[in-house]
């Protein structure tokens, strides 16, 4: 399975330097256009089909490697909390802790900036959910981690 999407037809509608094109397949996940909302429409359409086709792990891999942090652009930062809580949100009890233990220490660190923003706005059942995560994120990167995010300049 292999998709392209050109982004050339949304580029008046970006604020931000959009690239031409994105691509993903079942092994790699290329992002390319920072501040799209047309990239993360398609974003968030490919990774529901990741979540169904149940790869959940590649899905929560996918999310937190496009994380728009270097963006100012508070919508485009509002549809990556959305596709980011849920893939958090599809995970099963058990599953958590293997999602965690996956990444590297500024991976725990992004993720941690996921959990205290899906605080920030609930939904239904989300809080509980992101106490797992939280649980299982402190775990394994410590207070540094919770240190790290409250002081970082760089928001999500």
């Amino acid at each position: 399975m292999r998709l392209t999407w050109s982004l050339d037809h949304h580029q008046h509608q970006c604020r931000e330097s959009c690239t031409s094109c994105w691509s993903v397949s079942k092994a790699s996940f290329v992002w390319g256009a920072f501040g799209c909302w047309g990239f993360y429409y398609a974003q968030h359409k490919l990774l529901n089909l990741i979540c169904r086709t149940g790869n959940l792990l590649q899905a929560f891999h996918a999310a937190l490697q496009n994380s728009p942090v270097n963006t100012k652009n508070p919508t485009v930062k509002e549809q990556a909390q959305e596709v980011v809580l849920k893939v958090l949100t599809a995970f099963k009890s058990s599953e958590i802790e293997q999602a965690v233990n996956s990444l590297d220490s500024n991976g725990i660190d992004l993720l941690m900036k996921y959990i205290y923003k899906g605080f920030e706005k609930p939904t239904e059942n989300s809080s509980a959910i992101l106490l797992q995560w939280h649980e299982k994120a402190l775990a394994v990167g410590g207070l540094g981690s919770i240190v790290r995010v409250l002081t970082a300049r760089k928001t999500v």
